[in-house]
């Protein structure tokens, strides 16, 4: 089958932050273009077993996003009881996951820039090992979105046939 999605990767090799944020940037953009064109019916679409969905798996990204960068490196308690649900409510639509993604990762660049430095300790601890640096959550975060988007990838074949990075 023809990959009708592909991109390059990124060049982005100019320091180590820069190629970072590169790289997380182009996991996000590649979790929009598999679910771009895609009406309401289809991202809510269960096609395995458990509850996963390409609208769910959106949602646990602007959460994961939240979790990792405003509560871990910027400190915010708002994010302490993440649920991290694949489950959308009926109530919401996709236009307003998919916004509240954008807002995530939006917040999310804001507390990578206040940190300012990969070696900038989180401000809350990561579990029982204590605080990390920024640069173990842009790595966590980047095989984290990377790990959902090959989920969001096979979906998105099952429904259409589109494949691709």
């Amino acid at each position: 089958m023809l990959e009708t999605q592909r991109e390059r990767v990124p060049g982005n090799d100019g320091g180590e932050l820069d190629t970072a944020l590169a790289f997380l940037g182009f996991q996000r953009a590649c979790v929009f273009k598999k679910i771009e064109g895609l009406d309401e019916e289809q991202l809510r679409r269960r096609l395995v077993v458990s509850d996963t969905t390409l609208l769910g798996l959106v949602k646990h990204l602007a959460d994961g996003e939240r979790w990792w960068f405003a509560h871990h490196v910027g400190g915010d308690p708002a994010y302490a009881d993440t649920d991290f649900s694949l489950v959308v409510p009926d109530e919401v639509s996709a236009d307003e996951v998919v916004a509240d993604y954008r807002a995530a990762i939006a917040e999310s660049d804001r507390h990578i820039a206040a940190a300012g430095s990969p070696d900038t300790k989180t401000q809350l601890p990561v579990g029982d090992d204590g605080p990390k640096t920024l640069r173990w959550v842009l790595a966590h975060m980047t095989a984290e979105t990377a790990r959902h988007l090959g989920h969001l990838d096979i979906l998105r074949e099952q429904i259409d046939e589109t494949t691709g990075r």
